[in-house]
């Protein structure tokens, strides 16, 4: 992860001078030999390792052809490249050969409070709803209970706009609104509750929960979030088991160098994907981007931009940790958003070879994984705190 790129929207706030914002990097030497040399592509040892006789040829041609290139149109292709390559994808991913490029430890830097509030956050939020969910700024958006009010307006108008919608732009709000929900239960459910003699004490915030969730206090806006987290999480499910075939090929091994645990990896992998198909009734996305070929190609495309640019507006958020996993979240959204649209290429992978239909790169992996991790974490740590409400009236 790159968490010293610039925020491309305003002037950086400046970084958060919490303690429980920053986010320790792993040592060079403790990152696995396969992750480190290999390519963000490839995935397994006969590809980290070796060459076959195709690319060595296509390399021979190229740097024929190269040394007669200025640097600037050296630098021009390499951009034409990248754009290419990033035509399929829902999120800015992170340049991996980027100098300010860190591989971090997600077990080492849990998600939780940090105390990162105010303006700069709600700057971020406002951001993405008000600009990025196909969303006129006429009408109001009843963000969260701690929002300035506006007059009368309890959010229905909001509501009665978002029905009149087509389905995927109440999808997209949907999608966003359950990413949001998500991330706050994290916070409620590992809230730093004391700190004594330097050692902090973190567990469930049933008063902040209440906060952010209970129908009264929030006017009835905290059902309606929670109902959006379950339908982000059937969403996720379904990019799960429809990318079982990619992982389910020999070939792909997830190589990092230890061979067991390589092996465990894959093992794990396929049981979360066989668990995926036991529960059939996700949601189905065959119904989204149906109409005329035109139209359709059109809002897919607008849809797949305005998700681009929420997950750059991550690189505005000024607490580290908290851009760590507002990033992994979002750029899981994104890959699940990416398989669930390349159905074809998906179906149509050969067995022993990369497909160039259809490609995953190891940071859209990782993130996909955890990003469903944070989710499934999220719905079970709000049947926690029914329990605990229930306890504590």
């Amino acid at each position: 992860v790159n968490l010293k790129r610039p925020c491309p929207f305003w002037a950086d706030d400046g970084h958060c001078s919490i303690r429980d914002c920053h986010v320790e990097p792993c040592p060079e030497s403790k990152v696995p030999i396969g992750i480190k040399a290999g390519s963000s592509n490839k995935y397994s040892k006969r590809a980290n390792n070796t060459k076959d006789l195709e690319d060595c040829e296509q390399a021979n041609k190229l740097g024929a052809i190269n040394s007669t290139l200025s640097n600037q149109s050296k630098e021009a292709f390499i951009d034409w490249a990248r754009y290419d390559d990033s035509q399929d994808h829902f999120c800015e991913l992170d340049d991996e050969r980027s100098p300010d490029a860190q591989y971090v430890d997600l077990l080492l830097n849990p998600e939780r409070y940090t105390g990162y509030k105010g303006p700069s956050a709600w700057r971020v939020w406002n951001s993405i709803y008000e600009e990025n969910c196909f969303k006129p700024r006429s009408v109001y958006r009843p963000l969260n209970p701690l929002a300035p009010s506006r007059g009368q307006d309890d959010g229905e108008s909001f509501y009665t706009w978002l029905e009149g919608l087509c389905l995927e732009k109440r999808v997209f709000y949907k999608l966003i609104s359950g990413l949001h929900v998500s991330i706050n239960l994290h916070l409620c459910a590992n809230y730093l509750l004391e700190e004594t003699w330097g050692k902090p004490r973190w567990g469930h915030n049933v008063k902040e929960f209440i906060h952010r969730f209970d129908p009264i206090e929030t006017k009835g806006e905290g059902p309606r979030r929670l109902k959006n987290l379950y339908f982000l999480y059937l969403i996720e499910l379904r990019a799960l088991s429809k990318v079982a075939p990619y992982f389910e090929r020999s070939f792909v091994d997830l190589y990092t160098g230890n061979v067991q645990e390589d092996a465990e990896s894959k093992t794990l992998l396929l049981d979360i994907f066989r668990d995926t198909k036991s529960f059939p009734m996700h949601f189905d996305e065959k119904s989204m981007f149906a109409g005329d070929k035109k139209g359709a190609k059109s809002l897919k495309e607008e849809f797949r931009l305005h998700f681009k640019n929420i997950s750059r507006i991550m690189d505005c958020v000024g607490c580290d940790k908290c851009r760590l996993w507002g990033k992994l979240q979002t750029q899981g959204l994104g890959t699940a958003l990416k398989i669930l649209f390349s159905e074809k290429e998906i179906q149509n992978l050969p067995e022993n070879s990369p497909s160039k239909g259809f490609q995953l790169t190891r940071q859209e992996i990782v993130a996909l994984i955890n990003a469903f991790g944070r989710l499934s974490t999220s719905i079970k740590e709000l049947q926690n705190f029914k329990l605990l409400l229930q306890h504590t009236r």
